[in-house]
């Protein structure tokens, strides 16, 4: 049996998010994975590449396996219906992101900067202490943008190339980059096969995010200079795709200084324009909500052109 998106699934699940959106439940399936990678990490630990390439095999790996047997065990189409809402709404965080980008306009446009800075880990890992109302904003719009292809375009590109079992194994290495991706002294090396499989996962949809980007913006000349000019320059291989996009679409300039639990980065700044104010930030989530509409579209038709030709 084929394992094929179902498309008329992939739509549905794509609804689900936007009436029900990522429900805060220590149920959700994201949330159930991240405890067993957890519980997991503890009995693989050590400071060796070679362990978190175990541990990442293991999580992925088991993702991927139930999400083939959950194709396998549904030979009706109906049931593959549900089966592939279910997993798409799962993985799914678009109404979640865009909602949270609200949360933040409205806390800054009632100049509550203390309630921000505590909403800002809702969206990314930076440090929010010392945060003013500008950088707050910043933060907000790159996370945005750079959460359009992690949280909607990844996993639809992923569920309609692979299936319920493309979906799952992308939310596991994306969740995986989360909890141990990121540098630190416990994660410099156990964290290594996590971040530089995400980096692989995210290639193409980091890509096709600056092109739906550029075809959504209000500025879609200015999206495409940036995205050409400046897409490169993130250290990511991915992030700066989206962010230049944004930064070209939104018309401001996105990088600067950066502090991550101490850790100061200094990014390469992406655009032409002033930095982002508070108003900003309602358009980028109107971006966000362009750009992931666009992409549902596009996962959709994909996984219908794909089912026609695996099924001939």
């Amino acid at each position: 049996m084929p394992i094929w998106c179902d498309p008329l699934g992939l739509a549905l699940g794509v609804a689900l998010d936007r009436l029900l959106a990522d429900p805060q439940s220590p149920a959700h399936p994201v949330a159930l994975f991240g405890r067993v990678a957890g519980r997991l990490e503890k009995s693989l630990y050590a400071d060796d590449r070679a362990r978190g390439a175990l541990h990442v095999a293991v999580c992925v790996g088991g993702a991927t396996a139930l999400g083939v047997l959950a194709v396998r065990l549904t030979p009706h189409p109906a049931l593959r219906t549900g089966v592939t809402a279910l997993a798409t709404w799962a993985v799914l965080g678009g109404t979640t992101l865009a909602r949270e980008g609200r949360h933040m306009a409205d806390a800054l446009e009632g100049d509550d900067v203390p309630r921000a800075r505590a909403r800002l880990p809702h969206l990314c890992g930076r440090d929010p202490r010392h945060l003013e109302a500008p950088e707050l904003a910043r933060a907000t719009v790159e996370s945005l943008a750079e959460n359009t292809s992690d949280a909607v375009v990844a996993p639809l590109f992923w569920g309609a190339v692979a299936g319920v079992p493309g979906l799952l194994a992308y939310r596991a290495v994306n969740t995986l980059d989360a909890m141990i991706g990121h540098r630190s002294p416990r994660y410099e090396r156990f964290g290594w096969a996590a971040a530089r499989l995400d980096d692989v996962a995210n290639y193409v949809p980091a890509r096709l995010t600056g092109v739906l980007t550029v075809l959504t913006a209000p500025d879609p000349a200015g999206a495409r200079a940036m995205l050409s000019r400046d897409g490169h320059r993130h250290p990511s291989p991915n992030s700066g795709r989206c962010e230049a996009a944004f930064a070209g679409a939104l018309g401001v300039t996105l990088g600067g200084k950066n502090v991550y639990e101490g850790r100061t980065e200094e990014r390469p700044t992406m655009g032409d324009g002033p930095s982002p104010e508070v108003g900003d930030i309602r358009r980028a989530v109107r971006l966000t909500r362009a750009v992931s509409l666009a992409a549902a579209g596009a996962a959709v038709a994909t996984a219908w052109a794909l089912r026609r030709l695996l099924t001939k």
